[in-house]
């Protein structure tokens, strides 16, 4: 049994500031190493159950901001892959050989009340619709697993995140690790007790993969973008529609073609 984890940051155990997310040192107020040391920490928490759990190959991708966040010399040696950095246009290389996606560290979509540093890819998207459902950064990456049949078994967050994976993927298992208050916070289990949960939820995951359902979309994929006010609309091009003012669409013949264009 092959699992793949999937690692953003702003759901990981003990972030809450925009500070601890930065993907780039220089951010003023600065706390980027804090962001660094909780999202290693998860991700080792995950693998050393995944282990427990009989998973036979675990590949772990660093797919926050520009993929520089885990601190590579602290990971696991029981994973057998991380893939860190660019690779382009292909969200997550290898997941076509795993059995079943953890999407680890993820938050709600953007504009979701008091979910702590809800976003969709970045502040400049207002919404963001697949296949005329408003999605966020979950749907997404599950929909990039489903093209290769591959479905989601566990989502760790906030209750928010929880609470929108609940509604895309009622089959999976969540972990929340925090309760959002703001955007800007929110309560926090200790980190034991948070790495407790998600070696917990690991396990009972992957006992219960046979039970789980890819979320597989209708092809070809439609993606349609709102921006936000003053942001710039993208340049005009034959695989691009646009919509009106703020909003524009692509298609593509697979949910990660479709990210790609937009």
């Amino acid at each position: 049994m092959n699992i793949y984890v999937s690692v953003d940051n702003e759901g990981i155990s003990g972030v809450y500031s925009r500070e601890q997310t930065a993907d780039r040192p220089g951010f003023v107020g600065d706390r980027r190493a804090e962001g660094r040391a909780h999202m290693t920490a998860d991700i080792n928490a995950v693998v050393e159950a995944l282990k427990e759990a009989g998973a036979d190959k675990i590949i772990v991708r660093d797919c926050h901001g520009r993929a520089n966040t885990v601190l590579w010399d602290q990971l696991s040696p029981l994973a057998d892959e991380y893939i860190l950095g660019s690779t382009g246009q292909t969200r997550m290389p290898g997941v076509e050989d795993c059995d079943g996606v953890i999407l680890l560290g993820y938050h709600a979509m953007a504009g979701t009340s008091q979910a702590i540093i809800d976003h969709t890819w970045s502040l400049s998207i207002q919404n963001l619709w697949l296949n005329g459902r408003r999605s966020g950064e979950i749907a997404m990456d599950a929909a990039v697993a489903g093209d290769h049949g591959v479905p989601v078994i566990l989502i760790t967050g906030d209750d928010k995140v929880c609470a929108e994976a609940n509604e895309f993927f009622p089959w999976a298992v969540t972990a929340q690790v925090k309760r959002g208050m703001s955007n800007r916070g929110g309560i926090f289990l200790p980190r034991a007790k948070a790495h407790a949960l998600l070696r917990e939820k690991t396990i009972e995951a992957v006992k219960n993969i046979s039970k789980m359902r890819v979320y597989a979309l209708d092809k070809p994929v439609r993606l349609r973008v709102e921006i936000t006010q003053g942001e710039v609309m993208p340049v005009a091009r034959p695989d691009l529609k646009l919509i009106d003012e703020r909003t524009y669409e692509v298609c593509g013949d697979t949910a990660e073609e479709a990210i790609a264009r937009f």
